[in-house]
């Protein structure tokens, strides 16, 4: 059975300087950190073989000795490479698809792998190829040319290292944008601009908010939820968050001018386990402080007097993204056997296709001439959230797995203790819709989870 994954992003450079790259394969190692090196043995023509050696020692030495070359199988000038690398009974084949677009080009890349070997191939060497991929198509950006445009954006990313912040990060990128992000330890494996913080206080780093041009921040920072329910944890939840905007807000007041554009990250667990409520912008938050809600509702009036011209607080539902601890887990244990509802079945599973969120953040930072948001809350979720037991069988379909039995509760509290994590994240939820984006005319490129699954699982 083929099992192919694709990824598509917007460059904003002509197709003819993203094709100068993609179409030489021995480039391929100064934009794709997975690979060390490729050797071709002859001109780029189909029917041409050559040789790469994947990311670390024990694969380079493995894929060294034994792989033999891969063979140039398409080349169309201008629109299309692709590559097929025969595995032990089976083959890889990967394409880079180029697309003109308004303002620059549009790349999909494909990864198909055929034959009895597709599963194991899947797991063991679609990870050194596809891991971040938004980012690897930023180094593409990079090493292509990309410039800042005239009337570019300068864009501080407070948390811009965890999985939505580097999405946000590369897309902006990819698009022209001059993006720094705020971290507490640099990472050498991004291609961004970082800027040491410590998300308590201010310091050096508010330098980066002293821009000639307009400046934005989008502040995702703050610990993952997916933890034990602890005290401690969840004061570490909250202060991560709350500290984290402080500091931001009081760095602001510092500034001479207004920051132009503020996307401030929020949940839509704000109104905890909601049951039949109808949760949208103007929905009162519960009484009393559960868990989440006690997070989210001190983080939010953190950022209350910003001093900002436009800001968008975001209540975000659960994104889904191949690479997010969401759909990674749900997926695996699907893959397990484990794929049927989760305690009662009919709690609500509010979601967003990851494309789809970064179209929301590019509308908020006024980078969409087709949306404009007004200031406030926004709730980032499609018009369909579903029941638990309607997304565990479309995982089922998707996955092409039989029916599974239920997850009792008993059973998936005692299995959080050895997982630490927290039972709530799957036996509690809320249906939430954006009254906002509705006015706004907004249009989701996923707005079901049918049409979501079947871009991000492999199929």
């Amino acid at each position: 059975m083929a099992r192919t994954t694709s990824y598509t992003q917007f460059i904003a450079l002509p197709t003819k300087l993203v094709w100068e790259v993609v179409a030489d394969p021995t480039r391929w190692a100064e934009w794709n950190p997975g690979v060390t090196s490729v050797r071709l043995h002859g001109p780029v023509a189909v029917g041409t073989t050559g040789d790469y050696l994947p990311r670390g020692r024990v694969f380079e030495t493995l894929h060294g000795r034994t792989a033999p070359p891969f063979v140039v199988s398409t080349l169309v000038p201008g629109r299309e490479l692709s590559i097929e690398q025969p595995e032990p009974v089976g083959r890889m084949r990967l394409t880079w698809t180029l697309t003109p677009r308004d303002g620059g080009t549009e790349i999909t890349q494909r990864l198909t792998f055929t034959g009895p070997s597709a599963p194991i191939a899947r797991m063991v060497v679609g990870p050194l190829l596809e891991t971040d991929a938004r980012v690897t198509f930023a180094r593409l950006a990079q090493v292509a040319g990309i410039e800042p445009a005239a009337k570019a954006l300068t864009i501080v990313i407070a948390g811009g290292t965890g999985a939505l912040g580097k999405h946000v990060a590369a897309d902006l990128t990819c698009r022209g944008h001059r993006v720094t992000i705020l971290t507490r330890r640099r990472d050498a494996g991004l291609p961004f601009n970082q800027v040491e913080w410590d998300g308590r206080s201010v310091g050096n780093w508010v330098a980066a908010l002293r821009n000639p041009g307009q400046t934005a921040i989008i502040n995702l920072a703050g610990k993952l939820v997916d933890c034990r329910p602890s005290k401690r944890n969840v004061d570490e939840l909250r202060r991560s968050r709350v500290d984290s905007t402080r500091a931001l807000v009081d760095a602001a007041a510092t500034l001479d001018a207004p920051i132009d554009y503020w996307v401030q990250a929020s949940t839509t667990a704000i109104w905890s386990d909601a049951g039949e409520t109808r949760c949208v912008e103007t929905t009162p938050l519960p009484a009393g402080l559960p868990q989440m809600t006690g997070v989210a509702e001190p983080w939010e009036r953190a950022f209350d007097d910003a001093k900002t011209t436009h800001s968008t607080i975001l209540r975000t539902s659960i994104v889904l993204d191949p690479q997010a601890p969401a759909l990674k887990r749900l997926g695996q244990l699907t893959r397990a056997g484990l794929g049927g509802r989760v305690g009662p079945g009919d709690q609500w599973f509010s979601w967003i296709h990851v494309e789809d969120w970064l179209s929301i953040v590019r509308a908020a930072l006024g980078l969409d001439p087709q949306v404009t948001l007004p200031d406030g809350i926004l709730v980032a979720a499609t018009d369909f959230p579903v029941r638990n037991r309607e997304l565990m069988a479309a995982l089922r379909t998707h996955l092409h797995r039989p029916p599974a039995p239920p997850t009792p509760t008993t059973i998936l509290r005692f299995g959080a203790v050895f997982l630490r994590t927290d039972p709530a994240l799957a036996l509690t939820g809320r249906h939430a819709t954006s009254e906002v984006l509705r006015a706004a005319n907004f249009t989701f490129r996923y707005p079901t989870l049918n049409e979501a699954l079947t871009d991000l699982l492999p199929h």
